[in-house]
């Protein structure tokens, strides 16, 4: 059994909220150094004495419950719990002379994890938390959850089938048996602001929240230019076709590891032709309805929560804030 070491105080990071940062996970590439250059160094940087832990069990972020608000659960990365880690941590990078890491415990049984990372800590969804965590915060914690994650599902290459071994501050994964390098993976969604005169299309997938619209959203297919990608997914499913397409924002998405594009396009036709299989309602919604349903005063329609790219998107629509060209 592990002795329980007390969580750390955050490391230092710069300020947590600045107008351009207010989406979730997309705080920004200047809040956590991610120093490429030492990633082959990280074996060193994790006996720094400034070296800084974060810990995730089953997919769960350690937080610190014991502070005002909560933050996350950095504890020193001693050698007592990095032997009973999954695998080897990984570096994420440095905040301010702090070199940061996260190392998943998925393995142990809930009692041992909570005898090693105390009582003043709780292991938390991430979805749930990051909100009250700060945007740098919480794109820290969602830059662990998803390498954390692709290591857990990738643990074998995908060449010859022999076990990988973390490489390069865990920032990739080497193949013994055949030299194969395989890194994470990012898969492209856009996420949908199509606008005719002053109306929006709003769609509720099968099996959502009762009530709950939200943006047209779909992957982006190998060979596709984002603006391919928008029309495709438009036409196949609402039968609407659309014309000039603007960029918007974008927002990192950690579940498990995918990179949300906002764009919005001018639609050229009308009619909706909602496709059964992925879309059980789709309609046209005028900006003064939107702001409606923003503020939860709308006896029957919501939209995404407040982590949610898509809602950010109609909040700056409905404020006149993003318009197409």
């Amino acid at each position: 059994m592990m002795q329980c070491s007390a969580v750390r105080p955050t490391p230092e990071i710069p300020p947590e909220m600045t107008e351009t940062q207010r989406v979730t996970f997309a705080a920004g590439s200047g809040l956590l150094d991610r120093a490429t250059h030492l990633r082959d160094m990280a074996e060193d940087l994790l006996h720094h004495r400034r070296a800084a832990l974060l810990p995730l069990f089953q997919g769960q972020v350690l937080i610190d419950t014991a502070a005002e608000e909560p933050r996350l659960g950095w504890v020193p990365p001693l050698e007592t719990y990095l032997q009973e880690a999954t695998e080897e941590p990984v570096f994420l990078g440095l905040s301010g002379d702090t070199p940061c890491f996260t190392a998943d415990f998925s393995a142990l049984d809930e009692a041992t994890v909570h005898d090693q990372f105390c009582d003043a800590a709780s292991f938390m969804d991430l979805r749930t938390v990051a909100g009250n965590l700060g945007p740098a915060s919480a794109a820290i914690a969602a830059t662990a959850h998803g390498l954390v994650t692709w290591h857990l599902t990738n643990p074998f290459c995908s060449s010859c089938g022999a076990r990988t071994q973390l490489e390069h501050g865990g920032w990739v994964r080497i193949c013994a048996a055949c030299d194969a390098q395989h890194f994470p993976r990012t898969d492209a969604v856009v996420i949908l602001l199509i606008v005719l005169d002053d109306q929006a299309l709003l769609i509720r997938k099968p099996g959502a929240t009762p009530g709950r619209f939200s943006l047209p959203a779909g992957f982006v297919e190998p060979g596709e230019t984002i603006e391919d990608a928008v029309r495709r997914e438009i036409k196949e499913g609402t039968g609407i076709d659309v014309g000039d397409i603007g960029y918007i924002g974008s927002q990192p998405w950690p579940f498990p590891g995918n990179l949300m594009i906002g764009c919005i396009g001018v639609a050229e036709t009308e009619e909706i032709k909602p496709n059964p299989e992925t879309i059980e309602s789709a309609q046209w919604i005028s900006r003064a309805k939107v702001q409606v349903i923003l503020e939860g005063k709308h006896p029957r329609m919501t939209l995404p929560g407040s982590d949610a790219l898509a809602r950010a998107i109609l909040i700056d629509w409905s404020n006149g804030d993003v318009a197409a060209h």
